[in-house]
């Protein structure tokens, strides 16, 4: 039987993965790299951070690398235990079988991970898919989570569907077909207000044409799944975010997490700028501090 894959070619594999070594040489500090086997296949894990500091979970965005919204959190790694699965059926090393986001699979991956390393509760971050991956846990085992933090989050609210298109699936489309450079600026510009780095739009564009891109949001929460979830929680959101942005976010968010202890919107896109990631990665630190 053959193998499923979401690449198009070995090629377009070979340089996805290409740009994910690349990535890792950025980081200023060493990563173990362990496969882990679970219920729904092979796992690359990234592990770095002191051995004796707290468990802290952080799951990548989706459609992308690991090591690029990995990048975000590095002042995280002087303090906590750091472990970055590569999501399953996302581009990196994992096992290219997609799951759903929808039901309890992500929740029962995330817990066999646990399990291999020996943590039987950890603090999680993700950012845009990866929170979605984290209000499943939220959802199906609460337990296994001390606090969270979801940035730019899917799983809560959508934002305009028409600004979607117009933004980011027109473009796509045009750059799908003929490979312009400038429709692949006006995608990344929108994602980020104008402030994505170069890796990170080239990295963008190999995705873009070498991956069958995955086209299912996390499921939107609603407040009764979360009914046995009291874990503190912090819900952090762009303004100007064309995917989840912070008017449509910060409703939901307070209506649906009774343990939602601080919620910061910033004059951002879905990818922040370094600047806005110093504020976030302050903010983290202190909740963290507080709540961990």
């Amino acid at each position: 039987m053959r193998k499923h894959t979401i690449y198009k070619s070995e090629v377009g594999k070979a340089d996805i993965h290409r740009f994910y070594e690349n990535y890792l040489r950025e980081f200023k500090t060493t990563f173990d790299r362990v496969y882990v086997d679970t219920t729904f296949g092979k796992t690359h894990v990234l592990v770095s951070g002191p051995r004796e500091g707290k468990p802290l979970f952080i799951f990548q965005g989706g459609n992308c690398i690991n090591p690029m919204t990995l990048s975000w959190f590095h002042p995280l790694f002087n303090n906590y235990r750091i472990y970055a699965p590569d999501t399953i059926g996302h581009p990196g090393f994992s096992e290219e079988n997609r799951i759903s986001a929808s039901d309890d699979s992500f929740a029962r991956w995330t817990a066999e991970l646990m399990a291999h390393f020996h943590i039987e509760k950890s603090a999680f971050i993700g950012p845009s898919y990866g929170a979605g991956i984290i209000l499943r846990i939220a959802t199906f085992m609460p337990e296994k989570i001390a606090c969270s933090i979801l940035i730019a989050p899917a799983g809560i609210q959508l934002g305009s569907k028409v600004e979607m298109i117009k933004k980011i699936l027109v473009p796509l489309l045009i750059f799908k077909t003929n490979g312009s450079r400038k429709q692949m600026n006006k995608i990344a510009d929108s994602m980020s207000d104008n402030n994505m780095k170069k890796i990170d739009k080239d990295i963008i564009a190999s995705i873009f044409k070498h991956v069958k891109l995955e086209s299912e949001m996390p499921k939107l929460t609603e407040k009764s799944e979360l009914a046995n979830y009291y874990s503190p929680t912090m819900v952090i959101a762009g303004k100007k975010d064309v995917f989840f942005p912070d008017d449509k976010i910060q409703k939901q968010a307070k209506g649906i997490l009774s343990n939602l202890i601080n919620y910061h919107a910033y004059d951002m896109g879905h990818f922040p700028s370094e600047e806005h990631l110093a504020k976030i990665n302050t903010e983290i630190e202190d909740f963290l501090h507080s709540h961990y």
